[in-house]
C-alpha cells in the first residue's frame, strides 16, 4: 500500500473558489459585492455607567473642595501666614531627622534580626523572636516614655567585662539619655521589630527551587544571596516597607510627649500661646499630606524598577496613561470629523 500523502490545491485553484465563495454571500445578503472592511473605524467601546459615576464623583469632590476654600472658619489665611514660619520649618527639620535616623537604623537592625530568626541556630532565632514580641506587644508611647525614664531605673551604664568589677567606661543615664536619644532609641527599636518581620517574609516568597538550583551549580552563598534571594524579596518587602516608612513619619508625631520639638510639638506650642488650635492643626496636616506623598512616588517607581523581571511589559506610568487618554480622544474627535462612524 503507498504511503498516504498530503493532498494541497493549488493557489491558482484555491483564489477562483474564494471569489466565487464571497460573491454567492454577497448575493445571498444582497449586495452586489462583499464589503469593504477597511472603510470602517475602530471605535473604542462605550460604557455610559462610568461617565455617571465619574461625575456623581466629581460633583460631590467640587462641592468639598468648594466648602473648604469658602467656609471662613478654617482660617487659610493663618494657615499661610505660619505654613513656611522658621519655628514651623525648624520643627519639620527635626521631623525629617527623627525619620531619617531612625527608620535608616530600624531597617539595618531588622535585616540582622530577620537573619538571625532564619538562622539554623536556635539561640539566635529565639532572640529575634522574642526581641520582635517585646517591642510589637507595648505601645510606642511606653517605650518612648520608658526609654527617657532609663536614669530612674539606672543611675550609670557602665562598659566592661560582665559579672566582674572590671570597668572601661562609665556615663550618667541622664546625661546620655536626651530628649532626641529616647525619641531614636524608641522609633528605632520600634521600627526594627516591624522591619526584621517584613524582611523575614521577602526572603521567605521567594521560590526555594530557585535557591536549591543555584546551590547545585555551585554559585556561592553571598551571590545568592545578593543576586538571586535579595531581588525577588524586594519586590514583596518593598511596599509593606514602605508603608511603615509613612507610618514612622506620622509617628513621630508622638515624640511630643518627651517635649521634644518636632513639628506637631512646635504646632501645639504655638497654638497653645495663640489658641488658634485649628488653623495650627492644619499646617501640620498639610506638611505630613507633602511628605507622605513624595515617599509614595518615591516608593511608586522604585516598586517599578524592581518588577522588571516580573512582567514582559511594564505598566504604563501615571503621565503615560493621561496621555494615552488624551491622545485617544483626540483621535475619536479627528475620526469623527471626518465623517467616519
Amino acid at each position: 500500500m503507498p504511503p498516504a500523502t498530503n493532498i494541497t490545491t493549488p493557489r491558482a485553484v484555491q483564489e477562483p473558489a474564494t471569489e466565487l465563495l464571497k460573491e454567492h454571500i454577497a448575493a445571498e445578503r444582497g449586495h452586489d459585492a462583499a464589503p469593504n472592511y477597511a472603510d470602517y473605524a475602530v471605535v473604542a467601546a462605550r460604557h455610559p455607567w462610568r461617565w455617571v459615576g465619574t461625575a456623581i464623583v466629581a460633583a460631590l469632590a467640587a462641592a468639598v473642595l468648594y466648602s473648604l476654600l469658602t467656609n471662613p472658619r478654617w482660617e487659610w489665611g493663618v494657615v499661610a501666614q505660619w505654613f513656611t514660619a522658621e519655628s514651623i520649618l525648624r520643627g519639620l527639620g527635626q521631623t525629617l531627622k527623627l525619620t531619617l535616623i531612625s527608620g535608616s537604623l530600624g531597617f539595618v537592625l531588622g535585616f540582622i534580626l530577620a537573619l538571625m530568626r532564619l538562622s539554623s541556630s536556635p539561640l539566635f532565632s529565639s532572640v529575634s523572636w522574642t526581641f520582635s514580641w517585646i517591642f510589637r506587644s507595648t505601645p510606642l508611647l511606653v517605650q518612648l516614655l520608658l526609654w527617657y525614664n532609663l536614669g530612674y531605673l539606672y543611675e550609670s551604664i557602665r562598659l566592661g567585662v560582665p559579672f566582674t568589677s572590671i570597668t572601661f567606661a562609665e556615663f550618667q543615664t541622664t546625661s546620655l539619655i536626651s530628649q532626641f536619644a529616647a525619641a531614636v532609641l524608641g522609633l528605632t527599636l520600634n521600627q526594627a521589630a516591624y522591619s526584621a518581620e517584613i524582611i523575614r517574609g521577602g526572603i521567605l516568597s521567594v521560590d526555594q527551587g530557585q535557591i536549591e538550583a543555584a546551590t547545585a551549580l555551585g554559585i556561592p552563598r553571598w551571590r545568592r544571596s545578593t543576586k538571586i534571594v535579595l531581588p525577588q524579596a524586594m519586590r514583596a518587602i518593598l511596599p509593606t516597607a514602605f508603608n511603615e516608612i509613612i507610618g514612622l513619619v506620622k509617628g513621630t508625631s508622638i515624640v511630643y510627649v518627651l517635649a521634644y520639638s518636632e513639628l506637631f510639638y512646635t504646632v501645639q506650642v504655638i497654638y497653645n500661646r495663640t489658641q488658634q488650635v485649628l488653623p495650627m492643626l492644619l499646617v501640620a496636616t498639610i506638611w505630613y499630606i507633602v511628605i507622605t506623598s513624595v515617599l509614595s512616588v518615591a516608593q511608586y517607581y522604585i516598586e517599578r524598577h524592581y518588577s522588571r523581571g516580573a512582567f514582559r511589559t511594564l505598566p504604563p506610568t501615571p503621565l503615560q496613561q493621561l496621555s494615552a487618554f488624551f491622545s485617544t480622544h483626540a483621535t475619536t474627535k479627528i475620526n469623527s470629523s471626518k465623517g467616519q462612524p
